[in-house]
This record gives C-alpha cells, sequence and structure tokens, in this order.
C-alpha cells in the first residue's frame, strides 16, 4: 500500500558512493579484499553489510550479495554487459 519511494526495490540498480580514504587505509583494504578473493569495492559493501547487521541496523529489504565472478551469459551466448 504505502510504499516508501526512497527504498530501492530488489533487482533495481545498486547505488554508487564516492568514498574518499586515507591511502594507508585504502592500501590495508585494498590487502584485505585481495586475501578473501574480493574487489575493494565488494570489501566495503561486506564491511558496511557487517557493521550494520552488528549494530542491529541491516535493512529488512536488502537485496543479497551480489555473486562474485562475470555476469552470467545472457539467452545469446554472449555476456549480459556485451553490447
Amino acid at each position: 500500500m504505502g510504499e516508501d519511494a526512497g527504498t530501492p526495490k530488489r533487482g533495481q540498480e545498486r547505488k554508487s558512493v564516492l568514498l574518499r580514504l586515507d591511502p594507508a587505509v585504502h592500501s590495508a583494504l585494498q590487502r584485505w579484499a585481495a586475501d578473501e578473493l574480493r574487489s575493494v569495492n565488494a570489501q566495503v559493501e561486506m564491511v558496511l553489510r557487517d557493521a550494520l547487521a552488528k549494530a542491529g541496523r541491516a535493512p529488512r529489504d536488502a537485496g543479497p550479495v551480489p555473486r562474485r565472478g562475470r555476469p552470467p551469459k545472457g539467452p545469446d551466448g554472449t555476456d549480459s554487459d556485451e553490447r
């Protein structure tokens, strides 16, 4: 019924955020991400999701963590991001 206009629906485009970090913090985050076979972006999302959960503030309607690796092939056999 009364849906919140600010709440994204599942399947909607992911939000982009500009984040400024101290170079030493970025370097440490980059090493941590590499240890866990993630991109820095994916590692930041995991850290934020964990912090939200620990603080009892995890959104109930958040979509799942995106799968790692290449995007799935489309029905025509090409990558879904190829044009």
